[in-house]
C-alpha cells in the first residue's frame, strides 16, 4: 500500500505496463481543469480510481500525487471484486467525491494504510477496508448518475433509437447486437453503459435487447408468413433452433405455436 506523500521518489511518467494486482487509488489533489471525465454537475478536487488485473495503465504527472494507493493480490482478492461491474469501467468513468464521501473513504484508506504499516500486519483487515471501500463505492456511483441524470437520461434515449435503428436500417443482419455496441455508440465501457441503462429503467440493457427483439418476433409471426428459420436470420441469429428456444423461453411458447394461436 501506498501513500503518496511518502513517496517523493515516485517518477512522474511511466510507459503502459500490464498489472496482475487489482488498484484502488484515492487522489486528493485532483486538477478539474484536466479532461477526466467530468461534467458541469461534478464540482470537485477528489476522485477515486481503480483498476483490475491484466488491465494496461500509465501515467504522465504535472506534479506529485496526494492521496492513496492500495494494491492488492488478484488470486486474494477476486472473491470481493469480482462482484462489482464498476471494477472493468474505463478511465474516464472515474467516481467524483463529494466533501463527505471523500471524508469516508480518506478514513477507510488511512486505517488500512496504518494497519498495513503495523509490525505484524493483518492482511484479512486490509481487505476488509478494502472490500468496505468497494460497499462506498458502489454506492456512490449511484449519487454520480443521479447527479449526472440529465446526461445519462439522453444515453437512454439514444440507446432505444439505437436499438430500433439497428433493427429498421435496412442493412443485413448478420447478428444480435450486444451490449458492447450500444456502449461503444454511447462513449461508454459495457459495464458503466449497463449499469447506467439499469439504474435508471430498472432493466439491464441485455433485457432490453431481448425484449425488443422479441416484440420484433411476435410482429413477423403474426403479420407475415415468412418461415420461422427465415424470421431467425432477419434477427440475427444464426440457428433457428436458439431462436425458437429462446423464444419459448420468454414467451411460453413455440414460435409455431404462437403463430397459429
Amino acid at each position: 500500500m501506498i501513500l503518496y506523500d511518502d513517496k517523493s521518489k515516485i517518477p512522474l511518467k511511466s510507459e503502459p505496463v500490464v498489472i496482475d494486482f487489482y488498484l484502488l487509488a484515492l487522489k486528493l489533489d485532483f486538477d478539474n481543469t484536466v479532461d477526466y471525465g467530468q461534467t458541469d454537475f461534478d464540482h470537485t478536487e477528489s476522485l477515486l480510481y481503480f483498476d483490475a488485473p491484466n488491465n494496461h495503465i500509465a501515467w504522465d504527472l504535472d506534479k506529485p500525487m496526494t492521496g492513496y494507493n492500495l494494491l492488492i493480490s488478484a488470486d486474494f482478492f477476486d472473491t470481493y471484486a469480482k462482484r462489482y461491474s464498476f471494477m472493468h469501467y474505463n478511465d474516464h468513468e472515474a467516481l467524483f467525491v463529494k466533501d463527505d464521501e471523500k471524508q469516508i473513504l480518506l478514513d477507510l484508506f488511512t486505517k488500512a494504510y496504518t494497519e498495513y504499516q503495523s509490525t505484524q500486519f493483518s492482511k484479512a483487515i486490509v481487505t476488509s477496508y478494502a472490500n468496505l471501500i468497494l460497499t462506498y463505492i458502489e454506492k456512490y456511483y449511484k449519487r454520480q448518475f443521479d447527479t449526472r441524470s440529465l446526461l445519462y437520461n439522453q444515453v437512454v434515449t439514444d440507446f432505444r433509437k439505437n436499438l430500433e435503428h439497428f433493427f429498421s436500417s435496412g442493412d443485413t443482419i448478420k447478428e444480435l447486437p450486444s451490449v458492447g455496441y450500444f456502449a461503444q455508440r454511447s462513449n461508454l465501457s459495457s459495464n458503466y453503459f449497463g449499469d447506467v441503462i439499469k439504474h435508471f429503467t430498472g432493466e439491464s440493457a441485455q433485457s432490453h435487447i431481448q425484449h425488443y427483439v422479441i416484440q420484433l418476433a411476435k410482429l413477423k409471426l403474426r403479420e407475415t408468413s415468412l418461415p420461422i428459420s427465415q424470421i431467425a436470420y432477419s434477427l440475427g441469429y444464426d440457428y433457428p433452433t436458439y431462436f425458437s428456444r429462446f423464444f419459448k423461453k420468454e414467451v411460453g411458447v413455440t414460435p409455431s405455436v404462437y403463430r397459429n394461436q
